[in-house]
């Protein structure tokens, strides 16, 4: 079939019809060859222009494709802030594409596309998401003045007809100002609607996994751009793969990230288990009907982070419920009678050394912190223990978090909360395993990370698998990377349950009793190398506490003394 031809065939006919057509319309004969479907056909001229035999996108086009488009308003827009201009329009544009394509489907039933519109302008519960004719992409790029107040009109339009939208979709304001000044005049918004326009991103063009992926691509090169407060909203995609695969979920699970940023970890577990359980069916992997999806509950503080997590799992094509709010103070996801809801798996990426006030855990109504209460310098045993009660009879966690978080504390004299923590979790025989991760993966941090994992049911009773994976990664720029090789490598070690020298170790509760529960995978796998040297935020981490250490005991003095009738002497000036 030649450039600019077209094949169509009716359902009375089956002998492809060879015709050309010009953009502007349908062909005076059309209506002629195929009664009722002019519409139709005219959409689909419209729709998927006059290359015929058009590829679906593959990962890298797409990835290519969707940077030059953020890149487009690049140059007006903060590095932080042009993601929140560009994934919603990305966002509209798969909502948009999706919508026509729904309508053609229906209008191939009904007998024609204007058969389709009038049912569905009826009952917008025939598609999935409604798309007002205003908001739809091909009345957007026909806009040829006054467009960032168009844009704004137009999601907030969309937002309305779907509830489920409200606050994802309608967050940004494409004709706001500053210092009298547009962020971003018509000329770029041009400019991006016009790279958006080169490809559909409907249902037959690309796949939700692809379209995903390449999602998670933007995320990333946003990441690279913001710095440190990229992680916020983003987890290396390596690392949550690996605690997938450390997690495996099974079918109908119910998984949970009370910090979920913008979903990558849910997703993981989501794709997880389409990788396990999926069947290839039309060239795209889909779970039997036998076999039950997974069950996804996040929660996110940010509000735009929280937008960002629910476009992600829309154009995953996958149902979770995200709520919006504070997960310490006011947990989102409770039982009928207020008490926290659990989980087959938790996962989650809390952001590390968090500082809340005493009371946020003195005054806890969820009786989440039964094993201390963890000092104001670092909120991790915190959020451990907030995912450890929301964990079923027989729930497992991965959580990332820093490094100190497992040794802080030992090896000092007296008491310290987070070791009087970690002590309470091994002698109840809760901590499965940590891992050790590489240095400089992170976007908010050249610090490693550790994955600990905590099981209610343990495979091995009484022991835990320390892995010291700090030497697997490839060199990268901005950021060092694990490849699939170092993911499984990683992964058969934690399933198979072995030392291996100079990689893992499993010690017994005891043995991490007698060092104190420091749970540091270093101190027990060795690597042959140097001393290692304290990271900066670790030593930042470890001065506040000893800070507060010395003002508790400052305290405790000033109470002995005024027992004693002696509480002006502290106070003397020398």
């Amino acid at each position: 079939m030649e450039a600019g031809e077209i094949i169509f065939a009716n359902r009375k006919q089956h002998a492809p019809v060879p015709l050309t057509c010009n953009l502007r319309g349908v062909p005076p004969g059309l209506k002629r060859w195929f009664p009722g479907f002019g519409m139709v056909i005219s959409h689909v001229i419209n729709s998927y222009g006059m290359a015929s035999g058009k590829k679906r996108l593959d990962l890298s086009a797409l990835e290519a494709w969707l940077w030059e488009a953020a890149c487009a308003i690049r140059g007006p827009v903060d590095a932080p802030k042009f993601k929140d201009y560009i994934l919603p329009l990305i966002f509209l544009k798969r909502l948009s594409d999706v919508f026509e394509d729904e309508l053609q489907s229906l209008a191939q039933e009904l007998g024609g596309r204007y058969n389709a519109e009038r049912l569905v302008e009826e009952d917008h519960k025939l598609v999935r998401f409604y798309i007002p004719p205003r908001a739809r992409w091909s009345a957007i790029r026909t806009r040829t003045t006054g467009l960032g107040e168009y844009l704004t009109d137009a999601v907030r339009a969309v937002a309305r007809e779907n509830p489920k939208l409200q606050g994802v979709i309608d967050l940004v304001d494409f004709n706001a100002t500053a210092a009298g000044q547009r962020i971003v005049p018509d000329e770029y918004l041009r400019r991006l609607v016009e790279i958006l326009s080169r490809y559909r991103l409907g249902l037959n063009d690309v796949e939700p996994d692809i379209l995903g992926r390449a999602y998670e691509y933007l995320l990333r090169k946003f990441a690279e751009g913001q710095g440190q407060s990229a992680g916020e909203f983003y987890t290396p995609r390596e690392v949550a793969i690996l605690m997938a695969r450390i997690l495996e979920p099974e079918p109908g699970m119910l998984v949970y990230d009370p910090c979920c940023g913008s979903g990558g970890l849910l997703i993981k577990c989501h794709l997880r288990l389409l990788e396990t359980h999926g069947v290839e069916e039309n060239g795209r992997r889909v779970l039997p009907p036998h076999v039950a999806s997974l069950k996804l509950f996040g929660q996110e503080i940010n509000p735009t982070t929280y937008a960002m997590a629910k476009m992600n799992a829309f154009i995953h094509d996958m149902e979770a419920e995200i709520a919006l709010g504070d997960t310490m103070r006011r947990p989102a996801f409770t039982d009928a009678h207020g008490r926290l809801r659990t989980f087959d798996l938790v996962v989650a990426n809390p952001m590390w050394n968090q500082d809340f006030p005493q009371g946020v855990y003195e005054n806890d109504p969820y009786d989440r912190f039964r094993f201390g209460i963890p000092p104001s310098s670092s909120a991790d045993w915190g959020w451990i223990q907030h995912m450890y009660a929301s964990l079923n009879e027989g729930g497992r966690l991965a959580l990332v978090i820093d490094t100190g978080s497992v040794s802080r504390g030992s090896g000092t004299s007296g008491s310290n909360r987070e070791r009087d923590i970690r002590r309470q979790f091994v002698e109840h025989d809760l901590i499965e395993a940590v891992l050790l991760l590489p240095e400089n993966l992170f976007y908010n941090t050249t610090a490693p990370g550790v994955i600990i994992v905590i099981n209610r049911r343990k495979r091995h009773p009484g022991e835990i698998l320390l892995i010291n994976a700090s030497k697997l990664f490839a060199k990268g720029r901005p950021k060092n990377y694990l490849t699939e090789e170092h993911i499984e490598w990683i992964t058969r070690i934690y399933g198979e349950w072995r030392a291996e020298e100079g990689l893992s170790a499993i010690i017994s509760n005891e043995e991490a009793a007698a060092n104190d529960y420091n749970l540091s995978p270093s101190r027990y796998v060795a690597q042959n190398e140097g001393e290692d040297v304290l990271p900066l935020e670790e030593a930042v981490v470890r001065l506040r506490e000893a800070e507060e250490e010395r003002a508790e005991a400052d305290r405790a003095l000033r109470e002995v003394l005024r027992e004693l009738g002696l509480d002006g002497i502290g106070n003397a000036k020398s």
